[in-house]
């Protein structure tokens, strides 16, 4: 076991076998020494497996072609990172440094589950061999077979009722407080790989605009004050959009990509410029909608605004 190794394992050991090593009286050159034998009796295998393979660099590669993929308009690419992501999450879980990015990866993981049944289940054009771009319809439809078997996550349970105040408070229907399950699974610690954090994954000057400051504390990491945030902003959008697939493709994609694909498109719905969005918000929407009638048993095209 070489020392980087065991850096390693010290920061994922838990706190009762550092508490068992100090009780040995074993030092840092005795565990490397008899580290092979002192693992296999303390940690769990799976750990062990993974620990050799994790470094900073894999990390920062994986993130760079979640984003990549993500920015990319084809959906279906996004199938191929399936087996990377769900492999390492529970590495970027055991390590501080990385567990913030991991609560984000928690709540993007099905992105890629939804994107690799989208290619199984999409037959190639005559002539190609790759599916074709699935359409809205068929991404919300992979999206209600995903969600129907996905528990709420229970950092939900305690936050909901407080969450939901918050957004009636700001005219805003309580059924879109929701959008921190897609966005962050409730974690208010979670960051994005592009600098978005907290539960409701919010931008650093989206976040200034909307009165929230980021220093000496980071009040994106505050679950009420965030939560203020995002209805004033969700509000904001479905004011301007009339709608609240736009308004939803919106906050995830920003306000002027959205009125230009419009634009562009000739149309007012999100159906219409769908295809011509980044991968994410194809599968942002759709999945947020749900989630919506998962949890609420209620249609967000059919919720209003006061």
């Amino acid at each position: 076991m070489n020392r980087r190794t065991f850096a390693y394992l010290a920061l994922a050991l838990p706190a009762a076998a550092v508490a068992q090593a100090r009780a040995q009286e074993l030092n840092l050159q005795e565990l490397i020494a008899n580290g092979p034998q002192w693992l296999k009796e303390n940690i769990d295998d799976s750990l062990l497996k993974a620990l050799p393979e994790f470094d900073q660099e894999k990390a920062d590669q994986l993130f760079k072609e979640i984003q990549k993929r993500y920015a990319g308009n084809y959906v279906i690419d996004m199938a191929a990172l399936q087996e990377t992501t769900r492999r390492m999450l529970p590495l970027l879980k055991t390590f501080k440094e990385t567990a913030p990015y991991a609560a984000w990866l928690s709540a993007h993981i099905s992105d890629f589950d939804v994107a690799g049944q989208l290619k199984l289940t999409i037959r190639p054009l005559k002539g190609s061999t790759t599916p074709p771009q699935p359409t809205p319809e068929q991404t919300r439809q992979a999206w209600q077979k995903q969600v129907a078997v996905i528990e709420k996550p229970p950092a939900a349970v305690p936050l909901v009722p407080r969450l939901k105040q918050i957004f009636v408070s700001q005219r805003v229907p309580p059924a879109m407080v929701w959008i921190a399950e897609v966005e962050s699974g409730f974690d208010a610690h979670a960051r994005s790989p592009v600098g978005a954090v907290g539960m409701f994954q919010l931008m650093p000057d989206t976040a200034r605009a909307l009165g929230l400051n980021l220093k000496p504390k980071d009040e994106r990491q505050d679950p009420d004050r965030s939560a203020k945030a995002a209805a004033i902003y969700l509000r904001y959008l479905v004011q301007r959009f009339k709608d609240w697939r736009l308004a939803v493709a919106a906050y995830n994609a920003g306000e002027g990509r959205i009125r230009d694909a419009l634009a562009a498109k000739k149309t007012k719905t999100f159906d219409g410029i769908a295809n011509s969005l980044p991968a994410e918000t194809q599968l942002y929407v759709p999945k947020l909608e749900a989630v919506i009638q998962r949890r609420e048993g209620v249609a967000m095209q059919r919720l209003t605004v006061a």
